[in-house]
């Protein structure tokens, strides 16, 4: 079994919303998302979207795009809440509605064989003199739900099996500068960080790179090219 990650797909089935006037790296962009997915993943695979899913604002508009990731994608997919999915509300309500092929990660975990994943949203890192009173405040909120994820990621991983996280927003800042999250993440032994939500004018930020033992995947489909990005193999 094989981990593979993209995120930010931004979908719109049934209202489109054109994706290219953020620049040509967006022309027919699903359609690459998908040929290299079918390239390159079976149905044993495993598939990470952290975020920013579906421009949808209700939970009803959103099913048919959750749909589409679905059937369109192989392998098993797991999501994870960004920013801009406002139709993501109650977890156990997203939960009973979503396709047998989907699992949705809400700072919690859960175990395949081999690994276990968990993952929260997170925030902007103290990084930029013009954060917010209320930036700080979700800030410290998302930490402590990561903490919350990587206990139950703990409880539950067994002897040999790597932890994977998902986060939306990157854990660091451009300089990758150590935070909460960061440190959380290296106190509870993650192998793996898989993140989105930069865009082309985000370039600053390395794709791949490996902090004290731990290695971060920045998985926005616009900055890797529409390519499902290999994260891991499972023995």
């Amino acid at each position: 079994m094989r981990i593979f990650a993209i995120s930010d797909l931004h979908l719109s089935i049934n209202n489109p919303k054109p994706m290219n006037i953020f620049g040509p790296t967006w022309d027919n962009y699903l359609d690459k998302i998908e040929s290299s997915a079918a390239s390159l993943m079976t149905e044993d695979d495993i598939l990470l979207i952290p975020g920013d899913i579906s421009w949808a604002m209700k939970l009803d508009d959103a099913i048919v795009d959750l749909e589409y990731i679905d059937s369109h994608l192989p392998g098993k997919k797991y999501i994870l809440r960004g920013n801009h999915d406002y139709w993501w509300g109650g977890i156990s309500t997203l939960r009973s509605i979503l396709p047998n092929g989907i699992r949705a990660i809400q700072n919690d975990a859960n175990r395949e064989q081999g690994v276990v994943i968990c993952g929260t949203r997170g925030w902007t890192v103290p990084e930029t003199n013009h954060k917010t009173a209320d930036d700080e405040k979700i800030y410290k909120r998302e930490v402590i739900r990561m903490e919350l994820s990587l206990k139950n990621a703990a409880a539950i991983k067994q002897e040999g099996d790597k932890i994977v996280c998902m986060m939306h927003y990157p854990p660091f800042n451009n300089k990758l500068a150590e935070s909460d999250f960061t440190k959380l993440l290296e106190a509870y032994g993650v192998d793996y960080v898989v993140y989105g939500h930069l865009h082309n004018y985000d370039r600053k930020y390395p794709k791949v790179t490996e902090i004290r033992g731990v290695k971060y995947f920045l998985t926005s489909c616009d900055l890797v090219d529409n390519h499902v990005v290999h994260i891991c193999d499972i023995e």
